[in-house]
């Protein structure tokens, strides 16, 4: 095996390690936050992260075009749909009532939600 594989599965295993680590503390963070909008966070930002440490960790461990492509693929799809489903979580638990709205510094949707549509809500 020549230095620069092992190098490679070594600095693979690490980022494996850290990965897992990450989206552990995460999980942890997730359970432990009082209200839907903190675990919202918890949920998203340290497991996005945690999963790209996972996916670099083992594309250095298996080097091959195909794998790199489709674990490629996986990061984007990942990144795009997870940060998405959490703010519609966010939002949909606002609309009902369960976000802790006395918890917000500054509240945008308020004014939004509490005022009648343009024109009166009336259609002719």
């Amino acid at each position: 095996m020549s230095s620069w594989a092992q190098l490679a599965d070594t600095t693979g295993a690490v980022l494996l390690f850290l990965g897992a680590a990450v989206s552990l503390l995460g999980a942890i963070g997730m359970v432990r936050m009082p209200d839907v909008l903190s675990r919202s966070h918890a949920a998203t930002n340290p497991q996005s992260l945690g999963m790209l440490l996972v996916l670099m960790g083992v594309a250095l461990r298996l080097r091959s075009g195909i794998d790199l492509g489709t674990l490629g693929l996986v990061g984007f799809f990942q990144l795009l749909t997870g940060p998405v489903a959490a703010h519609l979580v966010a939002r949909v638990a606002y609309r009902t009532g369960y976000a802790g709205r006395e918890g917000l510094v500054f509240d945008e949707l308020d004014e939004q939600l509490s005022s009648p549509p343009p024109g009166g809500g009336e259609q002719g």
